[in-house]
């Protein structure tokens, strides 16, 4: 019996299905086609064999690829695009040789962010993440993570998490909420760590569950911050709650926080530029998805994460944009997919399976996003090229000609 479709993409150049076969996984298929029927994907394959599998009706819809690339769209899995106000001016701090210690020290950094997102109206939140999503779906990115994390009071993080519920309605994105309450120690408990992990624990979190938007918690393990004691207390609570975990790990210095994210079970571990040899090992047994953002590393002058290393010990590696205000104001994915091919280690089939599909495995949407495979949303970007090779290549000006979110146009140039 053949396939019912309501939509038929023809003429592909070279589909990237991300299937997971061969050495790559990317599953190039050259003169290709994709049906699908209510924006899932229900087949994939060669176009000389699209009328032989598929039932196309005179109420299907058939559009040329023109013979370009077709990719999933990119899995941006952890950003932070909920703030008040923007932080160019410690850009500037920085590019005169402060650090990231030196601007937190002078008033600047997270707590920064959190003075102007408590002052903040809800319009202008929402104006701000609906922007930077438009930005990054211009850039092919058909699957958000958006953090809270701004607020650090209940008011104010529940608001976020509010405007971030909106918005997920309104984008033709799909947008994954993250509870960051932990993402700072506030002025408030100032000195008080363990006192701010009890207060998010027995007065925060059960209002977020109850709120029902956010999906995840994370934390902010690091020297200064949460230490690895606090953060495994904080995220075994949440777990118990009913939250999914993530966790800021070993960015600028090695805490252990890879370890931490492995014994709670969190989805994933995000950062890892300061990762230990012995924690590389660690992930990579683990079902735990090493998330790296080299964006960050270059926006801060630090050394690029371990990706190689990661790689080869067999560790599940995603890639996002780490967008926010402070450290890496970059919506761009195809930017990072570049950074991670030439300055990670990664080939350029690596970075997109971790742009794609790894991603959606950090997001636990595994079985649903990243790939252009049966049962799987159709969400996918025609690139003005002939050779997937081109998107990590043209550096800084991707190629993007028109996205797909669950089979339906939602951007083109």
């Amino acid at each position: 019996m053949k396939i019912r479709t309501d939509f038929v993409l023809n003429d592909i150049g070279q589909l990237l299905t991300i299937d997971g076969s061969g050495s790559s996984g990317i599953g190039v298929l050259a003169d290709a086609a994709l049906a699908m029927e209510n924006g899932k994907v229900v087949w994939v394959g060669f176009k000389n064999d699209l009328d032989t599998c598929c039932s196309v009706s005179d109420t299907t819809e058939i559009v040329s690829a023109g013979g370009f690339i077709v990719t999933p769209g990119f899995v941006d899995s952890h950003t932070h695009p909920i703030f008040g106000a923007t932080r160019q001016a410690e850009f500037a701090m920085r590019a005169a040789g402060a650090d990231y210690e030196d601007i937190a020290a002078a008033g600047g950094g997270i707590l920064n962010s959190v003075k102007r997102t408590r002052l903040a109206s809800d319009d202008l939140l929402r104006n701000n993440m609906m922007h930077h999503l438009s930005l990054m779906l211009s850039n092919g990115t058909t699957t958000v993570e958006a953090k809270s994390g701004y607020g650090l009071d209940i008011s104010t993080e529940l608001k976020c998490l509010e405007i971030a519920g909106e918005v997920a309605a309104i984008v033709p994105q799909t947008v994954i909420p993250t509870f960051m309450g932990a993402h700072e120690v506030p002025d408030e408990f100032k000195g008080r760590a363990d006192d701010y992990i009890d207060f998010l624990i027995n007065e925060v979190n059960p209002l977020v569950r109850d709120q029902g938007i956010a999906q995840f918690v994370d934390i902010f393990c690091e020297k200064g911050v949460f230490t690895p004691e606090q953060a495994t207390r904080y995220l075994s609570a949440s777990a118990q709650q009913g939250f999914s975990l993530k966790i800021h790990a070993d960015e600028f210095y090695d805490t252990g926080g890879a370890a931490v994210a492995v014994n709670t079970g969190a989805v994933s571990a995000d950062h890892l530029l300061s990762i230990s040899e012995e924690n590389i090992e660690l992930i990579a047994k683990s079902n735990t998805v090493a998330t790296l953002l080299p964006g960050t590393a270059l926006f801060l002058n630090k050394p690029f994460p371990p990706g190689r290393k990661l790689l080869d010990s067999g560790a599940s590696v995603a890639l996002a944009t780490d967008f926010n205000p402070g450290s890496c104001f970059c919506d761009s994915m195809p930017l990072i997919v570049s950074l991670a091919v030439c300055q990670c280690g990664f080939t350029v089939e690596e970075a997109l399976v971790s742009a794609t599909a790894n991603g959606a495995a950090a997001l636990g949407l595994g079985a649903q996003k990243g790939r252009l495979i049966p049962g799987f949303d159709a969400d996918f970007v025609i690139w003005n090229s002939n050779d997937f090779r081109t998107i990590p290549y043209h550096l800084g000006n991707p190629d993007v000609a028109v996205v797909y979110c669950a089979g339906r146009k939602v951007y083109s140039t």
